[in-house]
């Protein structure tokens, strides 16, 4: 750790900017590594979307009481205090504002033209204030049957994969209780409110620790000779994307340690089929959880990791990775600029990687419902690949229409699937 480091100099901004509160104002908290990035790409798009994770199920039509639902939101967002912050800019600085619960449960009417899927996902991307917990209903009609189909839209500041299985469960014992927020008593806001805090200030120490100059120096020696996307293919807004999904009959070797590896040696393989064999292409993934020591929250505890294929198996490096991966996106992308490299954090491609079985089904009452998915556009790069571990593996992947032609990218898809040892199926 240096004094000079990002984290470092976002702390010491941090406390002189909150120094002067007045009395009586909400005390500000600041924010991890990866909660800024996603606070200052907002506000360099000028009030643009703010970055949400929507999850997407289908209950029978009738099946869910809005008013019950409404309390039972209400209720989660007021004991986890990371649904209830607002982002804010103070000088400059990110920081988190204190607020009350204000979770957004609306139904919406699909417009003549329109399904029941296009009308949550209007409403989603036509949103504009960084609500930290909306839900969205529509009737619709899967299979010739009625049913609602049910939006929960988490704000990616406030979340992470941990803290979508902890809402999801929360909601339902929330709804079976038909609890309120008005059931939660003050002393267990303020128990949530410290741990909270105590845990974004552990991140933030681990994001120090991590920015010491000997992990800074790996990342200048391992990102070596990385390389700007081509202006053809850099990112930017999208109006369309396609998508293409397989199920494999489950991860290509059962130990975690080679698995991940062996789904980014694929996704190099697409990348090279998306942008050219001479390529070496760079993936980013997030990797994270909470720091030791802190308590079981809702927040984003996530770094982003950058990956360059290595020519040779990813195995071959990504143990090594793993030790500095704690080591925050922006401080590895300044260290790489340091060295000499003309490369600003572009992406040629994200991986993600999810286990369903960390998540339980979401449970209304007495109705369960069926989580489905819904393409959403790429974000940080012009195509992304996630993986669904759950009773097998499920692999999706996403590309920017106006970038790669659809057969180019089923080509890339081709050789994903392949390299796993499991032929495509159609998407």
């Amino acid at each position: 750790m240096t004094s000079s480091s990002i984290t470092a100099q976002y702390l010491a901004r941090f406390a002189a900017v909150t120094a002067d509160g007045a009395a009586g104002e909400p005390r500000p908290l600041p924010l991890t590594g990866a909660q800024r990035r996603f606070v200052v790409m907002r506000s360099a798009n000028r009030g643009g979307p703010p970055d949400v994770v929507p999850l997407y199920f289908r209950f029978p039509a009738g099946a869910v009481d809005e008013d019950r639902l409404r309390d039972a939101v209400g209720q989660v967002a007021a004991v986890h205090p990371a649904l209830r912050l607002r982002a804010g800019i103070r000088r400059g600085i990110p920081v988190h504002l204190p607020g009350a619960p204000s979770p957004v449960v609306r139904r919406l009417v699909p417009r003549p033209d329109e399904s029941a899927v296009g009308a949550l996902r209007r409403a989603i991307e036509g949103e504009r204030e960084a609500t930290p917990l909306r839900l969205y209903l529509a009737a619709d009609t899967a299979g010739g049957e009625a049913v609602d189909a049910l939006a929960l839209v988490v704000d990616h500041a406030a979340c992470d994969e941990q803290a979508l299985a902890q809402i999801t469960d929360d909601l339902a014992a929330a709804y079976a209780a038909r609890s309120t927020a008005a059931d939660v008593p003050p002393a267990r806001l303020r128990a949530a409110d410290d741990a909270y805090r105590a845990a974004v200030e552990l991140q933030l120490d681990a994001e120090l620790r991590a920015s010491d100059p000997g992990a800074l120096a790996y990342w200048t020696r391992r990102l070596a000779g990385v390389h700007r996307p081509q202006a053809a293919h850099a990112p930017g807004p999208t109006g369309r994307v396609a998508a293409a999904d397989a199920r494999l009959p489950g991860p290509p070797d059962a130990g975690a340690g080679s698995a991940f590896p062996a789904l980014l040696d694929a996704c190099a393989e697409a990348a090279r089929e998306l942008y050219g064999e001479a390529r070496r292409p760079l993936l980013g993934y997030p990797w994270g959880g909470r720091p030791y020591g802190a308590g079981d929250v809702l927040g984003c505890f996530l770094n982003t990791v950058a990956h360059l294929a290595p020519k040779k198996a990813a195995a071959d490096v990504w143990w090594d990775d793993l030790d500095r991966a704690d080591t925050p996106f922006d401080e590895v992308v300044r260290a790489v600029r340091a060295a000499g490299q003309d490369w600003y954090g572009e992406l040629d491609g994200m991986v993600t990687l999810e286990d369903l079985g960390r998540r339980p089904p979401l449970r209304l009452g007495d109705a369960e419902g069926h989580e489905f998915h819904v393409p959403a556009r790429p974000s940080q790069a012009p195509f992304a690949v996630s993986f669904s571990q759950g009773d097998g593996l499920l692999v999706r992947m996403v590309w920017r229409t106006d970038l790669f032609p659809e057969p180019r990218a089923m080509a890339a898809f081709g050789r994903l699937t392949g390299r796993l040892g499991t032929p495509m199926r159609a998407p």
